[in-house]
């Protein structure tokens, strides 16, 4: 299953909603919902009431990634608002395995998520414990950077761990894709691409369907 996740964090937040419709009009299937608390990262983005409100308007798969400390405080309260999925970062967690089960527990999809620092083997002994790993390409917190190359290693590395075990484990990338580092990514075995400015700065229409061809033409090369 490949997917673009779209990040709603570079989207135009006075024309939110339209956006959204846009996106979905595009055949976008999921939404990727950045939530940075001002302290595991040092931006404040959004929280429930705004995922809240754009559920009411929207059928698209909420991809809710908890950039946010002790996130095992807010996970009932992220499924109440409209969370499909939902990814905790592995350094933020006091005890990662219990914040999991309280996520499968909640009938969620299940992400944990690394930074570029942390080594894969961190996570490793947890995959056949979640739906996805998502590995960020560039530091959390802030929208705009430019991917670090070096995390390709990584999604190579999980890449290999998930063949080699036979695990139904998605790997998704966040963080400075664009044309070049987008076909990068998914060689390296990365499905799930989420993608900030490179669809939401410009034309939104345009920079969709050229994204969703793009990796079309990728994944014909993969075979």
């Amino acid at each position: 299953m490949y997917q673009l996740c779209p990040s709603i964090l570079s989207a135009d937040f006075n024309r939110l909603g339209e956006q959204i419709r846009t996106l979905e009009r595009e055949g976008v299937e999921w939404l990727h919902i950045d939530v940075m608390d001002g302290d595991f990262v040092p931006s404040i983005s959004f929280g429930m009431p705004v995922i809240r409100s754009i559920r009411k308007e929207s059928n698209l798969f909420f991809d809710v990634h908890l950039m946010v400390t002790e996130p095992e405080r807010y996970i009932r309260d992220f499924v109440d608002c409209g969370a499909d999925s939902i990814t905790i970062h592995a350094e933020a967690c006091e005890d990662l395995e219990r914040t999991i089960e309280q996520i499968r527990e909640s009938g969620v999809r299940v992400g944990v998520s690394i930074k570029p620092a942390t080594p894969v083997n961190d996570i490793s002994h947890m995959l056949k414990e979640v739906d996805m790993v998502l590995i960020m390409t560039v530091q959390p917190g802030f929208g705009g950077q430019k991917y670090m190359d070096e995390c390709t290693e990584k999604i190579t590395e999980l890449h290999e761990i998930i063949e080699r075990e036979n695990l139904d484990v998605d790997i998704q990338v966040d963080g400075g894709i664009n044309d070049k580092t987008l076909e990068k990514a998914m060689k390296a075995g990365a499905n799930l691409i989420v993608a900030g400015s490179y669809i939401f700065n410009g034309d939104l229409v345009s920079n969709i369907r050229h994204a969703k061809e793009k990796m079309e033409g990728i994944i014909r090369k993969i075979g």
